[in-house]
């Protein structure tokens, strides 16, 4: 029996990286339904519950298969330039983050022995991996991997990737800026789409049952007039960008006449609070804005497909909406690289990755967008995204 192993970022709970799981295994099984899938990412978890995979930790799959010629897949993500320190602290327990970056941060031996203790293994960059590991692999797929800051990272960090991806059969990455920094260092990638532009296409039926039970159904009927989704990372906690977020959705929601309903694309630490949604509320006049609690990532999707339009921060918040021919926009505090590339390469038409203080301006113009239009892209970019998947069969 064939075997893959799907690997990637869904060891945590962030809506994209347990999205591009389920798209790959969907695809994978459409073909060959024999074939033996195991979700490998650096820690074993089980997020289930939540809509994501039991997950098994790296080091235990390279244990047991390194020396079998199994198919090694990079199923997605801006994993290129994702440190070991980085992998670790995301992989934390809650309530235990920040202890941990206040005692290892700034010591540098008992960082390097915690973060391989968290971590099983060995790599600057752990997320990415090559024949080093898997010496004997039938096959090793990237599949749109992201790096935008590839140019930027530390010699060491780079030099790895670099000599892990020139180890790869077929490697696809999802933005020109790290299709251009590749070709830079002699390794052509093919540029394609986002693997979350299929979502519609192979899980409409799935997302639909969701929105009818639960916290969703629930919020639509406490929403009649509809509601706009709207999301942004704790990163963006601070009194005072807070305090112009409640204000720029005031004026949303007054001049849309709409609900704003505040969810977490991600729950692992560095990425959504619900605490930051508290605050914003209590600076809001607004009484049509809700929280919605849920973390199941079908919960999630649900909620954004029947939403008249997403606001946030999160990438693939928007790459939902997309799939699904909804008016989007990303905020931005600081840097937004990933989404500004990505947009830039398949958004075009309705960039609109904005400072805080445009948010209400932008939304409002991306409501102006002709539906009949994004839903035409929402289908080319899915059946590009199946035409490069295909292509790629040959190497799995």
């Amino acid at each position: 029996m064939k075997r893959a192993i799907l690997f990637g970022a869904f060891d945590r709970h962030n809506a994209g990286d347990m999205l591009f799981a389920h798209v790959v295994a969907r695809l994978l099984t459409q073909r060959m339904p024999a074939m033996e899938l195991v979700f490998a990412g650096l820690a074993q978890r089980d997020l289930r519950d939540c809509g994501g995979h039991s997950v098994t930790a790296l080091a235990e799959v390279a244990a047991r298969w390194r020396d079998e010629p199994v198919t090694v897949i990079h199923a997605g993500g801006e994993l290129l330039t994702c440190d070991a320190w980085q992998a670790a602290v995301m992989l934390t327990e809650a309530g235990d983050t920040q202890r941990c970056i206040a005692r290892f941060e700034a010591r540098d031996d008992e960082r390097r022995a915690w973060v391989r203790s968290m971590l099983g293994i060995d790599a600057c960059a752990p997320y990415v991996v090559g024949r080093e590991t898997f010496p004997h692999a039938a096959s090793i797929v990237c599949n749109a991997v992201g790096g935008v800051k590839l140019d930027a990272l530390a010699p060491a960090l780079r030099v790895e990737v670099l000599d892990k991806l020139r180890s790869a059969d077929a490697l696809a990455v999802r933005d020109a800026q790290t299709q251009a920094a590749l070709r830079q260092a002699g390794i052509e990638a093919r540029l394609i789409p986002d693997p979350v532009s299929l979502l519609a296409a192979l899980f409409d039926e799935r997302i639909q049952a969701h929105a009818k039970r639960g916290e969703v159904a629930a919020l639509r009927g406490a929403l009649p007039q509809g509601y706009l989704t709207v999301q942004f990372s704790a990163d963006f906690g601070d009194d005072a960008t807070l305090a112009r977020i409640a204000r720029q959705l005031d004026r949303l929601a007054e001049a849309c006449g709409r609900g704003i309903v505040l969810f977490r694309a991600g729950a692992a630490p560095w990425h959504d609070e619900l605490a930051v949604y508290e605050r914003t509320v209590r600076h809001m006049n607004c009484r049509t804005v809700k929280i919605f609690a849920s973390l199941d990532v079908w919960d999630i999707c649900a909620l954004i497909a029947l939403s008249e339009g997403y606001a946030g921060s999160s990438l693939h918040g928007r790459i939902i909406a997309m799939a699904y021919g909804l008016p989007r926009m990303n905020i931005r505090h600081g840097e937004a690289e990933k989404q500004q590339a990505y947009a830039s390469a398949w958004d075009e038409a309705n960039v609109g990755v904005e400072p805080v203080e445009d948010l209400c301006d932008a939304m409002l113009e991306a409501l102006k967008s002709d539906r009949e239009a994004l839903a035409q892209h929402a289908a080319t970019l899915a059946r590009a995204y199946q035409q490069a998947f295909d292509d790629l069969m040959p190497r799995i």
